[in-house]
């Protein structure tokens, strides 16, 4: 089950992936890193500054990264299934590290979800991605397109 908490003192902006691309911006061509990284050589993923502190909700899909049979604490959250299991993932721009203070159920990860919580534009790196933003999680609802 999904976590779904029923009231938030406030009302969440709904986010979108284009939102978060700073406007004019035109990504440049880009090379793969053949070093085993999935990493993207030379890609300026610039993020959008004004939305750092909102409250969002965010639709996408999830890549695990720790958690447990219980519930997952810290995962990925990117535009389209599959994203950085293959290569190459998605400009640091267009992936939000989510972290939730309690773990949280996931019931399949092919499913689409929303995720609500406090933006930031401090980035993440781990191995499998360069991360834009951060959000700390307080609610996660089945996306309802």
């Amino acid at each position: 089950m999904l976590c779904c908490f029923s009231s938030l003192a406030e009302q969440p902006m709904e986010l979108f992936w284009e939102d978060m691309v700073p406007q004019n911006y035109v990504a440049p061509d880009t090379e793969l890193s053949h070093d085993g990284s999935m990493m993207q050589l030379g890609v300026d993923a610039p993020i959008v500054q004004s939305l750092n502190g909102k409250l969002v909700k965010v639709p996408g899909f999830v890549v695990p990264l720790e958690g447990s049979n219980d519930g997952t604490t810290e995962f990925l959250l990117v535009p389209y299934f599959g994203a950085c299991i293959h290569v190459p993932p998605p400009p640091a721009n267009q992936i939000v590290y989510v972290k939730f203070a309690k773990g949280v159920a996931i019931n399949n990860i092919q499913d689409a979800v929303w995720v609500t919580g406090t933006l930031t534009t401090n980035g993440w790196q781990g191995e499998v991605a360069t991360v834009g933003y951060s959000l700390a999680g307080v609610e996660i609802t089945p996306y309802d397109g």
